[in-house]
């Protein structure tokens, strides 16, 4: 079958009955090949192929195969990662590669009991402001590490609020969760996404929520694919080496 895509791509230059004849492949076969009709996985490849093709380019090019299969699993289409790796190889497509260190940002309260979850990885809103999906990463700057919290609303994929500090209490989470409400007004039943750090566990943020009339959820701890939208986010932050200014 390479064989005779070889051929297709190179009949411009040579004649198919030379080709053929150097390959060793009949002539006949190469044209039963180019009127057959491509397979279902061909056309379910090409398919997931363009979606990925999407992905990375909104990411500008910074996602490499881990990401994309956790953006493309966030909008409910089910692959493997081996396969979007295979797509992503032969497509010519490649992600911004970094390195592996990692400052851990969430910190578990044993003591406290966390939200159900009320996702389940379907990151899915007909409409803004009906599920709001938070993390917390932190960002290179002059002074040392900042974090940062973060609020994305999943329809829009727009950051509805946002808190910068050196710090990781719960006034971080709270600070975001109020630029949030201040600046979208949403109406009451919006779902809160998170993972279970002790800041979106602790009661004072919990009383924040209540009293907002949002409702918290909470992904499984140590399952990145859990948050996967909020974690696309933060890759691609990442991947934009800026540095932060402490004021």
């Amino acid at each position: 079958m390479n064989l005779f895509r070889f051929i297709d791509a190179e009949k411009a230059l040579y004649s198919i009955s030379l080709l053929c004849r150097v390959l060793k492949v009949s002539r006949s076969g190469y044209y039963a090949w180019l009127h057959r009709s491509p397979s279902r996985r061909s056309v379910e490849d090409a398919s997931l192929t363009d979606e990925i093709r999407q992905v990375h380019q909104r990411s500008r090019g910074t996602y490499g195969y881990p990401r994309i299969h956790a953006e493309l699993r966030s909008v409910g289409l089910e692959c493997g990662r081996r396969r979007v790796a295979r797509l992503m190889r032969e497509a010519g497509l490649s992600g911004c590669m970094r390195g592996h260190r990692r400052r851990s940002t969430t910190r578990r309260d044993e003591r406290a009991a966390p939200a159900p979850d009320l996702v389940d990885r379907r990151f899915l809103a007909a409409s803004p402001d009906r599920l709001w999906l938070a993390d917390i990463t932190y960002v290179p700057s002059r002074e040392g590490f900042l974090y940062l919290a973060f609020i994305l609303d999943a329809c829009s994929r727009r950051i509805v609020g946002w808190s910068m500090a050196n710090h990781l209490r719960t006034e971080l989470v709270i600070d975001a969760l109020e630029m949030a409400l201040w600046r979208r007004r949403p109406p009451s039943g919006v779902v809160h996404h998170s993972d279970r750090g002790s800041q979106y566990t602790a009661l004072s943020f919990g009383e924040s929520l209540k009293e907002a009339g949002i409702f918290p959820s909470m992904g499984r701890v140590g399952s990145a694919l859990d948050n996967a939208m909020a974690e696309s986010f933060v890759s691609t932050l990442k991947a934009h080496r800026r540095q932060y200014t402490c004021k």
